[in-house]
């Protein structure tokens, strides 16, 4: 007879062992251990409503604190809540306690992609298949201003229909990473996946040292080996450093020009993704996606709380008649601040672009949907001060989608959040520049940052 789920209240009954099940936070059951590194044990998990399997990543938040990695584990929650797409594991939820932090995110029972290789290299169209999706995934991460940096086949994930999902994005940079130089300079990542201008330590971009990676990894799966070997590493960097690689004899003509073009030193040479997708043996089969859009927001409690804050609603209360309120003590913080936004949306992904004003929420409501009208945009919904309107053109990530909702921080003060749900971050920054701000100047007090350009989601 299968035991009732036990309730647990203290950090240490939730990974107790023995008898009883293992429930996280009542909501989750932890099965067995899938894997573990220096801070984070990975287990098989099951969601107690739906039944549904995933994986609950569990890190010790004691252990970080001390290597001074906080700062890394919040940047991979904030990274996976803006890469939601098919070919990318999917992060559902973040939880904590005073003592752990827990990732739950999509169960991918297919092993690694390095697994496979390891059996022997793939087949020319398996690999390409491959390759599509590993590209796919990451000009999405690009289009959102996300920069992986560790990409190798061990973070490639096959799922049971073989379909590949990028993970781990622990090393994942943003913009706010770049110097005043407008590079990156952290160096990261797996040598013998490494691009050379991250090696030579000078700066580098995010976005080409990805597509040097992908290059690698077409080679790897291709070949059953890395391009660049060598027992000493500093031979190995100089072989890096040169692109110096033989390719195999089996090796097609036009994936050997697509590789040629993909590991080329010089980063300003390098092949772009769109490059790529205009590639002759890339394009063969390829159906490229419309769009990708958020369904459902990712829900996450704050790192510093308790069990029992986390049952507590601490953001929004909701009514049919009026707007969603924010939370006295939120709104008397931002005023402290010199009526800076940013407290507001300690705990949501703060990555809209926001204005407040005077008016009332119906009003503001009208406004948006005249913005609607202005610029061509349909409105797919409106209700419960929130508008969701889709571009009529087609962009370079598909039909521009945003999201405009509007919240009551004080009964003669509102806030205005816009937000990209699908299509092109370039296309919603110009949008937000050139058609928002001239149509609804007449309404807003202030935009977050007086004299900024309205933040875009990346």
């Amino acid at each position: 007879m299968e035991e009732k789920p036990t309730k647990h209240t203290q950090e240490n009954n939730h990974l107790s062992y023995g008898s009883a099940r293992n429930i996280v936070f009542d909501k989750y059951e932890m099965g067995r251990l899938l894997g573990q590194g220096t801070f984070a044990k990975v287990y098989h998990g099951r969601n107690l409503r739906t039944s549904e399997s995933v994986a609950i990543k569990v890190i010790n938040k004691d252990q970080v604190k001390k290597e001074g990695l906080m700062e890394q584990i919040t940047r991979e929650i904030a990274v996976m809540r803006l890469v939601r797409h098919p070919n990318i594991v999917e992060i559902k939820e973040v939880m904590a306690t005073k003592q752990k932090i827990y990732f739950v995110m999509e169960y991918i029972k297919g092993g690694e992609l390095f697994a496979k290789v390891a059996k022997g290299r793939l087949k020319e169209d398996a690999a390409r298949k491959y390759f599509q999706q590993l590209v796919s995934a990451v000009d999405f991460c690009h289009s959102r201003g996300v920069w992986h940096r560790d990409l190798k086949p061990e973070n490639l994930l096959l799922d049971e229909n073989e379909n590949l999902k990028v993970s781990d994005f622990g090393l994942s940079a943003l913009p706010e990473h770049h110097r005043n130089d407008g590079l990156l300079h952290t160096q990261c990542g797996t040598p013998a996946y490494v691009a050379p201008e991250v090696l030579r330590k000078r700066g580098y971009d995010g976005e080409k040292s990805d597509i040097w990676s992908c290059g690698v990894i077409l080679y790897v799966v291709l070949a059953g080996y890395l391009p660049f070997q060598d027992e000493n590493l500093m031979k190995m960097y100089s072989k890096v450093f040169k692109s110096e690689f033989e390719f195999p004899p089996w090796f097609s003509y036009d994936a050997k020009r697509l590789i040629s073009r993909l590991l080329v030193a010089d980063p300003q040479k390098r092949i772009t993704i769109p490059g790529i997708m205009k590639n002759p043996w890339f394009c063969k089969g390829f159906n490229r996606p419309i769009a990708f859009s958020i369904q459902e927001p990712v829900t996450e409690t704050p790192l510093e709380q308790d069990d029992e804050a986390q049952k507590k609603e601490l953001e929004l209360k909701r009514s049919k008649s009026s707007p969603p309120f924010y939370n006295a003590f939120a709104f008397i913080s931002s005023m402290s601040s010199g009526f800076d936004l940013s407290n507001l949306f300690e705990n949501r992904t703060r990555s809209g672009t926001l204005f407040t004003s005077k008016c009332s929420a119906s009003s503001i409501m009208s406004k948006l949907e005249s913005l609607a009208k202005k610029t061509n945009f349909k409105m797919v919904s409106n209700k419960d001060f929130k508008v969701r309107m889709q571009g009529a053109s087609e962009g370079r990530k598909g039909k521009l989608s945003v999201t405009a909702e509007v919240f009551e921080v004080a009964p003669e003060v509102a806030v205005v959040e816009f937000s990209k749900e699908a299509g092109d971050t370039l296309e919603y920054g110009k949008f937000c520049e050139e058609d928002v701000r001239p149509a609804l100047k007449d309404i807003v007090w202030s935009w977050q940052g007086e004299n900024s350009v309205p933040r875009t989601e990346m």
